[in-house]
């Protein structure tokens, strides 16, 4: 119960905004520019993040891939040419560690691979294992998640770190989940949206070369 009240800190706008505020004043979060690719469309892919069947993986734009993330764009359903296995929307960050597989089951005795489909401007914490079939947008995932095969999360929802989603389970829109299994909280302020889409895109502002290396 305790680790529940904990995110009643979230609960109104203008503590919302008061946390915004205070990341914009951060100071920059400095990388090797050696470390990271970065794309036409502004994306930034760790070089020790493993991306697997990059040609199945579509990155929307200036989304973050952290260090040791693992996307599993090559476990694709059986047939011919290429098919997108995951897809990410613009403005999402991957944290350390976090692995992506699309969601797979038996069906009439074949086996096989769904797409794994996320919106924009969605952040997923560092070490947390994402098989989920659709992600919406401004979902905010805490770090240690297991996110279970063909999960639904809708826009705006908010998963605690630590958290355990089954299998098959649908989050709504506007609410904060928490707990193992997860179970829902509370509703999220109408704030959320643009809470979590200026965090991404300050995030992502913050996130620079060393300043010898430019």
């Amino acid at each position: 119960m305790l680790r529940l009240k904990a995110y009643h800190r979230f609960r109104f706008p203008s503590e919302y905004y008061s946390l915004v505020l205070k990341a914009a004043m951060d100071n920059p979060i400095y990388y090797a520019r050696a470390e990271y690719i970065e794309t036409d469309t502004g994306n930034k892919v760790s070089r020790r993040a493993t991306i697997a069947g990059p040609q199945n993986i579509i990155l929307g734009g200036k989304t973050i891939i952290a260090s040791g993330a693992i996307i599993r764009g090559d476990l694709r359903r059986t047939g011919p040419g290429h098919a997108v296995v995951i897809s990410l929307g613009r403005y999402c960050l991957v944290g350390e560690g976090c692995v992506m597989r699309p969601p797979y089951k038996t069906y009439r005795g074949n086996f096989n691979y769904y797409p794994m489909k996320i919106g924009d401007h969605v952040h997923i914490g560092s070490n947390t294992v994402v098989e989920a079939a659709t992600i919406g947008n401004h979902v905010d995932i805490g770090k240690n998640c297991v996110i279970g095969k063909f999960t639904i999360i809708k826009d705006c929802a908010k998963i605690a770190d630590g958290t355990i989603v089954p299998p098959n389970t649908v989050i709504p829109a506007m609410s904060l989940f928490a707990g193992s299994p997860a179970q829902f909280v509370e509703d999220l302020p109408e704030s959320t949206q643009e809470m979590v889409e200026a965090y991404t895109k300050n995030y992502y502002t913050r996130f620079q070369p060393m300043p010898t290396e430019r």
